[in-house]
């Protein structure tokens, strides 16, 4: 048996939930439940679960002060959150999992089932996603990276280009780095592009503030200021070189 406490501030969604768990995982047992910040502090004083579901956003604050008065938690959480890009772009950031509203079935089981095996995001991780979802219109400082044996978190002005090796990417960095992460290139595409970070062709995405020219000759390609080399693609030479005559006028 697994113990669990759901915090979350609708109390149709949280009658939802409380349903699903007791019907579809009979083996977590919910010893309390709670819908504001104030009620989750004096719940998880008596208990600490083994599973925490956590809403964002709670009448009273958000989970975050939660974790925050609670800095030493030992359950594993799960993140409960509505269908808002700005909140969904931060958990892919900070590489937290999360439960997305409406859910289906599916998603809740292997949310229960990703908790109950991985670790504790850290303070780190959890700031990034704090920061993130705070701050929606801001360029975040940091991402997280999923490797094959670890989470590694590096600031987005180190990343120098991005590449693509079949459904995985290559994170080149200034200090000669190479991260290999198991999610595509397009993934980073989607969730870079609008934080200095251009697609400019089907195997490369790159940081804007590390392009030194665009040459023309040899079929286009960008002169990096590490000296590299990457090739622009035919669709994309337009696009590119109207970005950089913006970046320098």
């Amino acid at each position: 048996m697994h113990t669990a406490i759901i915090v979350e501030d609708m109390i149709d969604a949280l009658t939802l939930l409380k349903k699903d768990i007791e019907t579809q995982h009979p083996e977590i047992g919910i010893i309390a439940t709670a819908q504001s910040v104030v009620e989750a502090a004096k719940v998880l004083r008596k208990n600490q679960p083994d599973i925490l579901f956590l809403d964002i956003m709670l009448g009273d604050g958000t989970g975050f002060d939660i974790l925050e008065i609670f800095p030493d938690l030992k359950s594993k959480i799960i993140f409960v959150t509505a269908s808002d890009e700005f909140a969904i772009r931060a958990f892919k950031f900070a590489a937290i999992d999360y439960v997305l509203k409406p859910y289906s079935n599916e998603d809740l089981s292997l949310a229960i089932a990703r908790a109950k095996e991985q670790l504790q995001p850290n303070k780190e991780r959890l700031q990034i996603l704090k920061e993130t979802i705070s701050a929606p219109e801001k360029k975040p400082n940091k991402i997280s990276l999923h490797t094959l044996d670890q989470i590694i978190i590096v600031s987005l002005d180190d990343i120098i280009r991005c590449e693509s090796d079949s459904n995985n990417t290559i994170f080149h960095l200034q200090d000669k780095r190479k991260i290999f992460v198991t999610k595509t290139l397009k993934y980073f595409a989607d969730l870079l592009s609008s934080h200095d970070f251009v697609r400019v062709h089907q195997s490369h995405l790159v940081n804007l503030q590390c392009i030194s020219a665009y040459i023309k000759t040899d079929g286009g390609y960008l002169m990096l200021k590490n000296g590299e080399n990457v090739p622009v693609s035919v669709r994309k030479k337009t696009e590119i070189i109207d970005i950089l005559d913006k970046m320098h006028k």
